[in-house]
Parts: C-alpha cells; structure tokens; sequence
C-alpha cells in the first residue's frame, strides 16, 4: 500500500509539472553552453564526471571484453517489471552482478545476482569466459570504489575550505596494474586525514555490493519514449531516482558505447541542444521547473559518480544515440530484507514454532498465541512471494551464468513447505472447541488477515504468469508459476486456491460470535 501511494504521488507531480510547463519545454545546458559549468557547480555539483582517459587501459579492456562475453552467451535479459498494476519488458536488456546471496529490488522484481568470484563460496560458472568477465566487473567495482572515496573527500575539503571545484579532482597517481588487483581501498590510502567515524561512513556509503549491466542498442527498438519537460529526445531510461539503496550512498556508471557501430556523431549543423546520435546522461533537479537540466554526453569508456544525496534530491535519465551501450551501475544495494543471510533468519525463526515428538515423530505447534501466529504467517509470505515466485518468475535466465542459487531456493523451498504444515496445524487447532473463545476469536481474524493478503498475491502472480507481456519472452525466460500444485498432489496439506479454507475460518468467526 505505502508503494502504491508513492507511485500516486509521483503520477500526481508529474501531471501538475506537464501541466504547468503546457506547451513549453524547460531549458537544460549541455557543455557546449556558456553557463554549462557555473550551473554544475552550484546546482549538481554532487555529480562528478571522469573522461575515459583517466581510467586503467588495462582495466577498460577487461570490463570491454567481459560485456561482449556477456552479450555473446545471451547473458542480458529484458526484465519484466510492474508499473500501476501492469506489466512491462524493459526496453534496456540487464543483468545484476554482485555479492554471492545478495539480490536488487526495483518496480516489483527482485534481481538475483550472478555471484562474482568471492572468497569463501564455491561458485561454478558456465563457461571459463563468463568467470573472467565476472572477475572483470568485480575489479571494475573496487577501482570505481576508491574513485568514490576520493570524490567524497575531495567534496568535503571543497565545502570546508573551498580550495577545489568540485567537479575535477585529478588522480596524482597511475592506478592501472596495482588498483585492478587489490580487493579493496584499504584503511591507510582513504582515511589520511579523516576521523575514523567519516571514514567508516565514507567505506558504508562507496563499498559497492553488486552492480546492474544494462544494454540496449537504439536502432533494433520498435519505439522509444521522447523526454517530455526539456525536449531532450529519446530516452532509454526514464527520469527516476534509483531504488532500495542505503541512504546517501554513492552511485557509479560506467559507460560504454560500441562506437563505430553507428555514426557517434551528427553530421548535421551544430545542433541546438544535445547530438542525437551521442548518448547522454540527464540530471534535473527533482520536481523543479525553475532550474535548468544538465546534460553531458557518454563516451566510450568515461564514467561518473552520483555522490552523497543527489540521488535523493535530483533526478537522472538516460538519453539514447544511435550506437549499441553498455554500461555497469554500481550500488551500495539496501540488503537489509534483500540477502539469503536474512531470509534464512527469518525462516529459522518461523520455524521455532515447530516441534516434533520424539515418540511418533508427529508435528505441532508450541505456541498458537495470536502475535506468534501472526509472525510465523508473515514469514510464510514473505518466503513465498518475495523470494521463491520472484526467483522463479525469471524463468531459467540464471542458468545461463550459473547455477549457484538453485541449491539455496531449493532449502527454501523446504523450509517454506514446513509452513505451510504450520498453517495446516493453525486451522486445525482454531478449529477445536476447546480453545478459549476470545483468545480463539483473536487468532482466527489476524490469521484471516495473513491468508486473505496470501490468496490475492497467489492469484496476482498466477495472473502476471499468464500476461501478454509475460507470453512474449523467449521460451527459456517466460515465467514459472512456482510453486503450484493442483488438488490431487496428495504431498501438500493444503490447496493452492485457499477461497475455501478462508470462507470456512470465515464461518467460524460468526459462528464464535
């Protein structure tokens, strides 16, 4: 409900926004525009740009070739996402690298990521290839991290003693062979100079946990949408503010055109406003009609940084050339309901409230008091349909990098048919007679509550199964109704439709009064 009202809210302000712009279009400078690096300054100076040149040759090859080896193995996948209550395929083909276990929520999908090679996990890849491009993006990750942390610093020495502009800090050092094989900045490089609790803070805010690879080529696209407030052009991605991070953490774009593809660009005239056949990225000022856009343009191999709150306060798009692009988005994701270390927790402690008898080895609840019946059925949802239908919904896209999550859905698979035993003993024990009529009567309507939420998300994902949208994937990435079973599978204590079950605790509940 709390996303729904935020998507009104958001429909809302865009509608009040076109509506007062009318006909008109609102300005935005490009760098070819006198004013283009006053307006950076003191409007966007939290956004900080690095031209490929400034980067490791060794380590834009390694990242260059690691997304051809991707595209080459069909790695990048169109997601289906849910937008108002309807389902779209994304015109940008991605796919999610990062932490083994770790996963990206954004417009209703949960991304699992392909792990990168981390130390500790047994993590078997497809091919030898698609190994070496994960390592790739890895190495990409902790070089774009200490950029972050520079970047941090340099914004603070800049808002203390304003000694430096904040869009150019120059690297006093060659990081290509040393940078591209450490794991990590280290203590000692990134906190010369700053107190231990900024330090901590610049780590929490740049120690990227996975990164979403996008691709799209513009010219294979049936239709892209045009920017609507500043006459912009095609847009590849919308005007948005990313999703479930930690709070001012630092977001970073690598950004990575096949130029030659396409003319880079325009023959034409110098334009008014940006090159079309040049990719850009866009930024505005959240909800503001009075302050200009920034745009700048994306070339091979060139990067940029969303530092401390400007994902919050601004807004950013990305405007399409004419060539295919890659790029790799990296993210301090907010984990904390969004790793398997969690919901494994919470399943461990669901099932706390399962014993069995040492004598007949037969199930029962320990305790049926409303608030632990309430948590348990919570944690049965939330096993369900934030984790197993959101996993198999993507088909058997997984499989074409790796085939480390199956194991782990498959033990939550099994804790979840354990509570779904659970939700059989609750029905069985509120129907005795014996039970304390109010206390009976208190479980009976919260359990209600947790079972009618579990039969409209049944019939939701069953429905977005069978979509338009969802029918038009290729055969190995259409969705999977999982997990569904008919009446007749004897092994399973309840049935998938639960319209009877609750008409009956429905009855009850009367009858009771």
């Amino acid at each position: 409900m709390k996303r729904r009202a935020g998507e009104r809210e958001k429909e809302l302000k865009k509608k009040k926004l076109l509506e007062e712009l009318g006909e008109n279009r609102l300005p935005y400078v490009t760098p070819a525009d006198a004013d283009f690096h006053q307006l950076w300054k003191t409007k966007y100076s939290k956004l900080i740009f690095r031209k490929s040149d400034t980067v490791p040759e060794e380590l834009h090859q390694m990242v260059q070739e690691g997304f051809l080896t991707l595209q080459k193995h069909n790695c990048f996948f169109q997601d289906l996402v849910r937008i108002k209550g309807k389902d779209f395929v994304t015109p940008v083909s991605r796919i999610l690298i990062g932490n083994p276990g770790c996963t990206y929520k954004y417009l209703n999908t949960r991304l699992f990521t392909v792990p990168w090679p981390t130390e500790g996990y047994d993590i078997k890849y497809c091919s030898p290839q698609i190994h070496d491009a994960c390592k790739a993006l890895i190495r990409l990750n902790d070089y774009l991290h200490i950029e972050a942390v520079k970047a941090l610093q340099g914004q603070n020495l800049f808002e203390t003693k304003e000694i430096k502009d904040t869009t150019v800090i120059d690297r006093e050092q060659n990081f290509a062979t040393s940078l591209t094989e450490k794991g990590s900045v280290s203590k000692d490089q990134s906190s010369s100079c700053v107190p231990e609790d900024d330090y901590i803070s610049l780590k929490n805010r740049t120690s990227y946990n996975l990164t979403l690879l996008n691709y799209m080529d513009p010219l294979q696209m049936l239709y892209l949408k045009q920017e609507p407030y500043f006459g912009m052009g095609n847009m590849a991605v919308s005007w948005h503010h990313d999703e479930n991070l930690v709070e001012r953490s630092t977001v970073a774009v690598y950004s990575y055109s096949c130029e030659g593809s396409a003319m880079e660009e325009s023959n034409e005239q110098k334009l008014k406003g940006r090159d079309p056949a040049v990719w850009h990225v866009g930024l505005k000022v959240a909800w503001d009609i009075e302050t200009p856009g920034l745009v700048i343009p994306l070339h091979q191999g060139d990067f940029y940084l969303m530092l401390d709150d400007l994902n919050m306060t601004h807004q950013h798009c990305v405007l399409a050339g004419f060539s295919p692009r890659f790029s790799s988005t990296h993210r301090v994701a907010d984990c904390s309901r969004g790793t398997l270390e969690y919901i494994f927790g919470q399943c461990e402690l669901a099932l706390q409230n399962l014993q069995t008898d040492s004598d007949s080895m037969a199930l029962s609840l320990k305790s049926l008091e409303t608030a632990v019946v309430k948590q348990v059925e919570e944690i049965h949802n939330e096993v369900e349909f934030e984790w197993l239908r959101q996993f198999w919904f993507q088909g058997k896209r997984y499989l074409k990098c790796s085939d480390w999550w199956l194991k782990p859905m498959a033990k939550l698979e099994e804790f979840w048919r354990k509570m779904e035993i659970m939700t059989s003993l609750v029905l069985s024990e509120v129907g005795k007679e014996e039970q304390i009529e109010e206390q009976r009567n208190e479980t009976i309507s919260c359990f209600l509550l947790v079972l009618t939420e579990r039969q409209r998300l049944r019939k939701e994902w069953t429905a977005r199964c069978q979509s338009e949208a969802a029918e038009s994937l290729p055969e190995d990435q259409k969705p999977e109704c999982h997990p569904f079973w008919t009446d007749d599978e004897c092994n399973m204590p309840l049935p998938y439709d639960l319209e009877e079950v609750i008409a009956n605790l429905q009855n009850l509940v009367q009858w009771v009064e």
